[in-house]
């Protein structure tokens, strides 16, 4: 009987299994300086890894180069050393590559963006607030001209007039609970939302 021979593997076809995709550092928070890319090896013989960043400067790699054992995985920590303003927005890339252990060329290969932000806060802010705008244009074009304005509509309505009647952060003589006190951005949003609903409905 022959034996099974295992399959040429083709440079560069080999799939890369790397989590996360996308490193977010952020200024605001030393304990966001430092980010972990974990490699995971599926298959069946021992994997060679080197990391490869188009901006090292920037960056230290901890481990820049090793081994993931057959179905195992690694942690590659990555700290950012250079958090200014200026690299602010600035999207870097790091290229992990993989060969066999007895070979030299890179059999795959899988890159990995990173990028700088100001405040962990900030992003949560914006992207709390591009959902509900997202939300409350697809309630508004999914309801049918002729049926007038929707339960959803009228409520988010509701709740962005009582929003804005609250009190301000920092008004201390409010007999409302501090609790219910929004700040200015979020009385902002909340007028932005109530101007959206109140011309979808004076369209219907």
């Amino acid at each position: 009987m022959q034996q099974k021979r295992q399959p040429e593997l083709v440079e560069g076809n080999l799939p890369v299994f790397v989590f996360p995709t996308e490193l977010i550092f952020y200024a605001d928070d030393q304990s966001k300086h430092k980010q972990v890319l974990t490699l995971y090896n599926p298959y069946e013989f021992a994997l060679k890894f080197k990391v490869l960043c188009t901006t090292p400067n920037k960056y230290v790699v901890v481990d820049a180069a090793g081994a993931v054992k057959p179905q195992c995985c690694v942690d590659i920590v990555i700290r950012h050393r250079d958090v200014r303003s200026c690299h602010y927005g600035v999207i870097d890339k790091f290229r992990l590559q993989v060969s066999e252990q007895s070979q030299r060329k890179a059999l795959g290969r899988k890159e990995v963006i990173a990028t700088l932000l100001p405040s962990a806060k900030e992003q949560q802010k914006e992207e709390e607030e591009e959902r509900i705008k997202e939300h409350l244009t697809e309630s508004i074009s999914n309801r049918s001209v002729s049926s007038g304005p929707s339960l959803l509509t009228v409520f988010l309505g509701v709740v962005c007039i009582a929003a804005l009647m609250l009190p301000t952060l920092g008004d201390m003589e409010s007999l409302v609970p501090l609790y219910l006190h929004l700040s200015v951005n979020q009385k902002l949003v909340a007028a932005y939302i109530l101007g959206l609903i109140t011309m979808a409905i004076l369209r219907t």
